[in-house]
């Protein structure tokens, strides 16, 4: 009798499972991260943004600051601001002095929002344990998202994990077409007060930008 043929359902049977226990492993992780970071009852971060194509010979670097304070935020980023009020976005542009005002549905899909990036994970993803590394002093454990639809131009996507603060420390997307971007959380404060003012538009600070309504 042939054993070889019990030996690779065996096998097979016992990757399967491993898979599915690493895959539940991983889920549970980045939900543990997402609901500490959403614990918080507001939340500053400076963050570093690479985008880099090697095809194209494109490389870009820059950097920028979000502050969140419950629904509403401030992100600082690529020469604009983007400021959420809770129901109106502005997106204020100083180079070109000129305003747009978005009006936002509490059930439209705004993924610029910042607190929005700590759902994405929860539908469309297959998720794989993926490498541990140690980063300037911080063990960080990557997740791997693999979208499970073949139409999107997302290849995967890694997080970062901090295991000791359980906080989202770096995403990597890597595009079908060889792009890759990395943002870097490089520094947070939690908890920490911010005025209410940064999250209010006051036209009056704009007496000659042109308002896009």
């Amino acid at each position: 009798m042939n054993s070889k043929p019990f030996f690779l359902l065996f096998l097979f049977a016992s990757l399967n499972l491993l898979y599915g226990q690493t895959s539940l492993e991983a889920k549970k992780l980045l939900e543990g991260a997402s609901k500490q970071m959403e614990s918080y009852n507001n939340i500053t971060f400076d963050f570093s943004y690479v985008l880099n194509n090697r095809t194209e010979q494109i490389n870009q670097e820059s950097s920028g600051q979000v502050m969140v304070s419950q629904e509403k935020y401030r992100l600082n980023f690529l020469d604009a601001i983007q400021l959420f009020d809770g129901s109106k976005l502005y997106t204020i542009v100083p180079e070109n002095e000129e305003i747009t005002v978005t009006q936002v549905d509490e059930e439209e899909d705004f993924g610029i929002n910042p607190k929005a990036l700590l759902q994405f994970y929860k539908e469309g993803y297959d998720y794989q344990w993926d490498i541990n590394q140690k980063i300037k002093g911080k063990t960080i454990q990557f997740v791997k998202l693999i979208p499970t639809e073949e139409e999107v131009d997302l290849k995967s996507l890694l997080v970062g994990i901090d295991i000791k603060k359980n906080h989202i420390y770096k995403l990597i997307e890597v595009g079908k077409n060889g792009t890759i971007t990395t943002l870097t959380i490089d520094k947070i404060e939690v908890n920490t007060p911010i005025p209410e003012q940064f999250f209010v538009f006051n036209e009056e600070d704009y007496p000659d930008y042109y308002i896009n309504n």
